[in-house]
């Protein structure tokens, strides 16, 4: 008698060809940086190295975007420390703003399009994670 195997589950993809789950992690590791707007200390760069640690070996999209939303952030960080130097000459005040804004905005981009599959570089980003 022959048996029939079931049938294979393959988990759903999308149309950029990255399966939803790693889209999924990717996007996370993104918005995983507003940790720091409910109060962790430096949660910007805490949340996506450890979404970096956790999914880099089994995600290549996921890791890869943490990595991405990693280096971003340790680079807004250094940027916020010099314009904080600069509000010593009343132009910091102006950049602080303007990063903040800037932060948040790029942010939610990159967690949009690495929910679409698309790898997002962030501009002005410092790759210290490489």
């Amino acid at each position: 008698m022959n048996q029939l195997q079931p049938p294979t589950q393959h988990p759903p993809s999308h149309p950029s060809g990255v399966p939803n789950a790693e889209r999924q992690w990717g996007m996370f590791a993104h918005l995983s940086a507003f940790s720091a707007c409910v109060g962790v200390p430096f949660g910007n760069i805490l949340g996506p190295l450890v979404m970096f640690l956790i999914k880099k070996d089994e995600y290549r999209f996921g890791g890869e975007q943490a990595k991405e939303a990693l280096n971003f952030n340790i680079s807004c960080t250094l940027y916020g420390l010099i314009a904080l130097v600069l509000c010593l000459v009343f132009i910091g005040f102006v950049l602080l703003a303007a990063l903040g804004i800037f932060w948040i905005i790029v942010t939610i981009i990159a967690a949009v399009k690495s929910n679409e599959g698309v790898s997002y570089r962030y501009p002005l980003c410092i790759r210290f994670v490489s």
